[in-house]
C-alpha cells in the first residue's frame, strides 16, 4: 500500500557562514521561506512597511539552512520503496538525509523525488536542507556564460530558474526568497502510479472521446477506472489488466451523455472525477489516484477576417466564440507561502464578480498552486498560462536547457487536465525585447540553429516548449505574448496577440486613443492608480511627515520608472487636481477607472459578429499586487478593489452601451487655414455577449451642464444582436452648435444612454462627457441637489442628483466597506443603488469631479 507522511513539524532554520542569526530557530510553518521566518521571529522589520525593503537585502546574499527530525518505526519501512518528495525548493539546495547527500536542487519550478530507502532508519531521522544564495549563484553563472539584456531586475536572473519577480519589477520589491516553499513528504510504497494522462476530445458535433493512459511501477495487476459525475455517481467504469506497467483505455460518448464545461456566463461548470485504483494479482491495493476533469472543446481560432486585414485570434469553447474580458495575474504575495487557499479563492471570486472570464498567469511569476487552477475550473475562468520567461534575452546553453526541459515537462503534466487551461504561451515580451534591441530575429526563418544567434531563447520558444507541450498535452501553444505569427513583428495589430502598454508606458499615448490602439487580442494594457487610502496608511505606518504624494516612502512604494512624471503628466492633461494625499489617491483612481473602462468599451465594440471579431479579448494589466504598492493593479494587495475594478465590471456586463464624440473640422476650401466649421459627431452602440438577440429600448438623455433647464430626450426600440456589438446611431451631438473659431468653447453637453428591457430593468448605462475634464466648469456642489440616503436595511445606499455628476467614489471613516459599485456617473432622473456591506450605520462620504477639492 502507498503511504504519504508529511514532514511539516520539528523544523528549525539558521544563517550559515557566520552571519547575524547563527542560532537554530524554530520554524513557524512548512512550507515557508527565510524572510517569513525572520519576520515571525521578530528578527527583521516588515519589508512591506516604509522603506524597510532596503534594510533586508542582505538576506538574499546570505546562505541559509533548514533542518527537521522525523520519527519512523520499523513498520514504516516495510515497503520496498521509500522516496523523499520535495514539491518545491527555492532555489538552489543541497539536501542531506542522516548525513548522506541525496540531492542537488537547482530549479524552483521542478518537484524532486529522491529514493532514500537505504538511508532511512527506525527511530530519529534528520533532514538538512542547505540553501546557498541564489543571487550569488546567478552572478557566478552570469560571469561564466555571459551577460544578457533584459527589462526589470538584475541581469543575472536570466540564468536562474526562479520566480523572476523576486529580483524586483516595475510593481514589485526586491525580495530574494529562499526555503522549502512547497510541501515535503515521505512516500513509501510497493508500486506507484507515475503518470495519469486523460485526453478529452470533443468533436465539432460535441461527441466525446475520453482516452486514459496510465503508467505504474509494477508490471502486472488489475486497474479499476471509474468516472464519477459531480454528484459522485459512476457514469463510466472499466477493469483492465496492467501489461508491462501500462494501461490504455477509451470511453466514447454521444452528444449529451456528458455535461459540457463552459466559461462563466455561457453555461455551467460540471466537473467529473476520474478514479484509478491499481491492485496486484492478489487484489491487494498498490496505489490509487484521482483527477478532476471537465468535458469541453477548446480552440484558438485564427481565421481570415471579413473586411479587414489579418486574422482573428479568438477562443472558441464548445463551438461558441468567446469575447475574453479579463486580467493578468502576478503572484499574490512576495512571500508565496503566505497565500492560503482561501486567499486564492477570494482573488478569483473577485475576478468573476467583476464579470471577467479569463486570467493570464504572467511569465515572471510561478506556475501557480493547484488550488488556483482548481478554483478556475470551478468558477469557469479561462486560463492563459505563460511559461516562466519574462522580459529577457534568455540563454540556451546545455545545462540551462536541461533545467527548462525538466521544468516544462513537470508543469505541463501537472496542469494539462484542467478544463480551464486553454493556452500555453512561451514567454512574456521576450520577442518584443529582441525587436527593440535589433537582435537576430528573422520571422521567416524556421530552420536555423537559434542557439547560435544573439537571441538564443528562440530555441526554447520554438523548439523545446512546443515539442513538450504537444507531446504531453492537447493544449494550444503560442510562442509568446505578445506574438503575432505569420511573419509579423509583435507590434502588428492584425495578427496574434498584441500589447498596448503605450498608455502610461512607452510612447504614452492618450487613453482617448484606445480605439486606434486595438489589436486582434490585447493581452496587456493598463494604467496606474493609487490603492485604497487605508493601504497607503499601512505602508506609511503612522509616519505623518511622509504622508504626501512626493515623499521618499511613496517613491519606494511605486516601482515604475519615472512614475511621478508619467502619472502626473496624465493627470495634468485631464484633470484639475489637488496634491493632498487623499485627493491624489482619488484623482489617480478615477483616472485609472476612466482609462480602463474606455478601453473595454471601445474594444468590445470591435467584436462585431462571426468573421468580424476585430478584437476578441482584452486582459488588463493587472488584477493584483504582491505587496502594498501603487501600481497598475485594479485590486490592491489587501484585496481592496480600486474604482477601476467596478468600472471594468460595468463594461463587461452581458449588455453594455457606449458613446463616442469627435469633433469634425471642415475647411471652407483647400487654400484656407482660417475659415472652417467644427461639428461634434457622436456614435452610439451596444453589446450583447449572450447567445440570443435581445430586444430593448435605447434611452438617450442629453444635458447641458451650464443650463439645468435644458435637456433633450428620445427613446428607440432596438435589437442587440447575439454575441456581437450593434451600431445604433451616428449624428450630430444634440445641443452643440456649429463652431467657426477655436476660441469658441464647446458647450458642456453630457450624453446619458441606457438600455432598458421590456420589464423596465436597466441592462446597461453610460454617460459620455466632454474631455479633457479639466476644462469643465463644474457646478457649485451646493447647486447639485446630490443626495445620499441609506435604506432601512442599512446596506442599500441610494444616490440621486438634480445635475449631472462625474466620478463618484464612496467611502466611510474606519474600516472599509464592501461596495457593489464605484466610479459612478450620476444624472438627473436616473437614481442608482449601491450596496454597502459592513456599513454599520456610518455616514457615507463621496468624492467626485468638481467637489471643490481642486
Amino acid at each position: 500500500m502507498s503511504t504519504i507522511t508529511e514532514i511539516n513539524t520539528n523544523w528549525e532554520f539558521t544563517q550559515l557562514s557566520g552571519g547575524k542569526f547563527t542560532e537554530w530557530t524554530p520554524v513557524s510553518q512548512v512550507p515557508t521561506s527565510v524572510h517569513v521566518e525572520l519576520i515571525n521571529a521578530g528578527k527583521i522589520p516588515n519589508p512591506f512597511i516604509g522603506q524597510n525593503e532596503w534594510d533586508v537585502q542582505w538576506i538574499g546574499e546570505s546562505d541559509w539552512a533548514f533542518r527537521s527530525t522525523f520519527i519512523l518505526t520499523a513498520g514504516d519501512l516495510i515497503d520496498p520503496n521509500a522516496d523523499l518528495v520535495f514539491e518545491g525548493l527555492d532555489t538552489y539546495a543541497v539536501v542531506q538525509l542522516n548525513g548522506h547527500k541525496i540531492l542537488d536542487a537547482s530549479n524552483m519550478f521542478v518537484p524532486y523525488r529522491v529514493p532514500v530507502k537505504n538511508h532511512l532508519r527506525a527511530g530519529s531521522n534528520e533532514l538538512l536542507l542547505t540553501f546557498p544564495s541564489t543571487y550569488l549563484k546567478g552572478k557566478y553563472l552570469e560571469k561564466k556564460h555571459g551577460t544578457f539584456n533584459l527589462w526589470n531586475g538584475d541581469s543575472s536572473r536570466l540564468h536562474i530558474r526562479k520566480a523572476q519577480y523576486n529580483y524586483g519589477w516595475d510593481w514589485g520589491p526586491i525580495l530574494m526568497t529562499m526555503g522549502p516553499w512547497r510541501p515535503v513528504f515521505l512516500h513509501t510504497y510497493k508500486a506507484r502510479i507515475t503518470d495519469l494522462r486523460i485526453q478529452v476530445d470533443v468533436s465539432e458535433t460535441l461527441d466525446t472521446t475520453i482516452s486514459i493512459s496510465i503508467v505504474v511501477t509494477y508490471p502486472t495487476g488489475i486497474c479499476s477506472i471509474s468516472i464519477k459525475d459531480q454528484h459522485g455517481v459512476i457514469v463510466r467504469n472499466a477493469d483492465l489488466p496492467v501489461r508491462d506497467g501500462e494501461v490504455l483505455t477509451q470511453f466514447n460518448s454521444a452528444k449529451g451523455e456528458f455535461d459540457l464545461w463552459y466559461p462563466v456566463g455561457y453555461g455551467k461548470q460540471p466537473l467529473y472525477t476520474v478514479e484509478v485504483v491499481i491492485n496486484d494479482e492478489n487484489a491487494r491495493l498498490l496505489d490509487s489516484k484521482m483527477q478532476r476533469i471537465g468535458i469541453r472543446r477548446a480552440r484558438v481560432v485564427q481565421d481570415v477576417l471579413v473586411g479587414a486585414e489579418g486574422r482573428t485570434f479568438l477562443f472558441e469553447i464548445n463551438n461558441i466564440r468567446i469575447f475574453c474580458g479579463g486580467s493578468n495575474w502576478i503572484p499574490a504575495d512576495s512571500f508565496l507561502t503566505s497565500i492560503t487557499p482561501d486567499v486564492y479563492k477570494a482573488w478569483l471570486q473577485l475576478l468573476v464578480d467583476g464579470n471577467q472570464n479569463m486570467i493570464r498567469v504572467w511569465g515572471g511569476g510561478i506556475y501557480e498552486a493547484d488550488i488556483f487552477y482548481d478554483t478556475c475550473d470551478e468558477l469557469g475562468i479561462l486560463v492563459w498560462q505563460d511559461f516562466m520567461f519574462a522580459c529577457g534575452q534568455y540563454p540556451a546553453y546545455d545545462s540551462f536547457l536541461k533545467e527548462v526541459t525538466a521544468e516544462a515537462e513537470a508543469n505541463v503534466k501537472r496542469l494539462r487536465n484542467h478544463p480551464s487551461l486553454v493556452i500555453f504561451a512561451g514567454n512574456n515580451e521576450d520577442y518584443q525585447l529582441a525587436e527593440s534591441l535589433n537582435l537576430t530575429l528573422d520571422y521567416s526563418d524556421e530552420t536555423s540553429d537559434f542557439k547560435k544567434t544573439n537571441f538564443p531563447g528562440r530555441h526554447i520558444y520554438e523548439r523545446v516548449l512546443p515539442e513538450i507541450t504537444n507531446r504531453l498535452s492537447d493544449i494550444y501553444y503560442h510562442r509568446g505574448s505578445p506574438y503575432s505569427g505569420y511573419g509579423k513583428d509583435t507590434t502588428d495589430r492584425t495578427f496574434g496577440c498584441v500589447r498596448t502598454n503605450i498608455v502610461l508606458k512607452g510612447t504614452q499615448e492618450p487613453w482617448q486613443n484606445w480605439d486606434i490602439l486595438s489589436g486582434r487580442f490585447v493581452s496587456e494594457f493598463g494604467m496606474e492608480g493609487f490603492p485604497n487610502m487605508r493601504t497607503v496608511d499601512y505602508w506609511l505606518d503612522g509616519n505623518k511627515e511622509e504622508r504626501h504624494p512626493q515623499s521618499r516612502t511613496m517613491d519606494v512604494h511605486n516601482k515604475a520608472a519615472n512614475w511621478q512624471r508619467r502619472l502626473e503628466g496624465y493627470l495634468i492633461e485631464n484633470f484639475k487636481h489637488a496634491f493632498d494625499i487623499e485627493s491624489y489617491v482619488y484623482y489617480t483612481q478615477i483616472m485609472q477607472a476612466e482609462t480602463l473602462a474606455s478601453a473595454y468599451r471601445l474594444w468590445r465594440r470591435e467584436w462585431r459578429g462571426h468573421g468580424k471579431e476585430y478584437c476578441a479579448g482584452a486582459l488588463v494589466w493587472q488584477i493584483n499586487d504582491c505587496w502594498p504598492v501603487t501600481s497598475w493593479a485594479i485590486i490592491d494587495y489587501f484585496l481592496r478593489p480600486k474604482p477601476a475594478y467596478y468600472a471594468i465590471a460595468r463594461e463587461l456586463c452581458p449588455y453594455t452601451v457606449g458613446v463616442t464624440r469627435k469633433d469634425k473640422k471642415t475647411f471652407k476650401d483647400e487654400s484656407t487655414a482660417a475659415f472652417f466649421t467644427i461639428d461634434t459627431v457622436i456614435e452610439i452602440w451596444g453589446t450583447n455577449k449572450t447567445l440570443e438577440d435581445k430586444e430593448a429600448t435605447l434611452d438617450v438623455t442629453v444635458f447641458n451642464l451650464d443650463d439645468p433647464t435644458w435637456r433633450e430626450h428620445r427613446t428607440d426600440k432596438i435589437i442587440l444582436k447575439a454575441n456581437s456589438s450593434t451600431e445604433f446611431f451616428v449624428g450630430s451631438l444634440p445641443g452643440q452648435t456649429q463652431r467657426t473659431t477655436l476660441s469658441e468653447n464647446a458647450k458642456p453637453i453630457i450624453v446619458s444612454v441606457r438600455l432598458i428591457d421590456e420589464s423596465g430593468v436597466i441592462l446597461g448605462r453610460h454617460s459620455n462627457w466632454p474631455e479633457p475634464y479639466k476644462f469643465i466648469n463644474f457646478p457649485n456642489p451646493r447647486d447639485l441637489g446630490f443626495k445620499i440616503t441609506v435604506d432601512a436595511d442599512g446596506e442599500s445606499v441610494q444616490l440621486s442628483t438634480d445635475r449631472p455628476i462625474k466620478g463618484i467614489v464612496l467611502d466611510v471613516d474606519g474600516e472599509d466597506v464592501q461596495w457593489s459599485d464605484q466610479a459612478i456617473d450620476l444624472v438627473p432622473d436616473d437614481p442608482q443603488t449601491v450596496k454597502a456591506v459592513g456599513l454599520e450605520g456610518r455616514t457615507v462620504k463621496a468624492r467626485y469631479l468638481g467637489d471643490e477639492s481642486a
